[in-house]
């Protein structure tokens, strides 16, 4: 079974994340990559993989290294996905601020 990957499992990881983060400046090989990450050059690959799946970037290969670069406009997924959930998360507050104004009101009015 072939599993899909999605720009969720891009971002899921730290590792992954910080790649993305270092690849916005612009794109960088292999090398300038695993430079102060802490992470072996494998390691490295294994979530270069993982990217390039998810289409969060691109691998080209240039001479002898490979060159990876960013495809931002693959995060407009999450971000339509945080912008979605938090107009139902307002909308939820709003009524419970309803609520509890009512509920407050009704409580003012018997207590008279």
């Amino acid at each position: 079974m072939i599993e899909r990957r999605d720009v969720f499992q891009a971002i899921a990881d730290p590792t992954r994340r910080m790649i993305i983060q270092k690849l916005s400046r612009g794109p960088l090989n292999i090398g300038q990559i695993v430079e102060d990450s802490g992470i072996t050059r494998q390691g490295i690959a294994k979530h270069l993989k993982v990217l390039n799946e998810c289409g969060v970037i691109s691998l080209t290969q240039k001479g002898r290294e490979q060159f990876c670069e960013a495809r931002l406009d693959q995060l407009d997924e999450v971000v339509d996905w945080v912008n979605a959930s938090r107009r139902l998360w307002n909308q939820r507050f709003e009524k419970l601020d309803k609520f509890l104004a009512d509920t407050k009101n009704n409580n003012n009015e018997t207590t008279r």
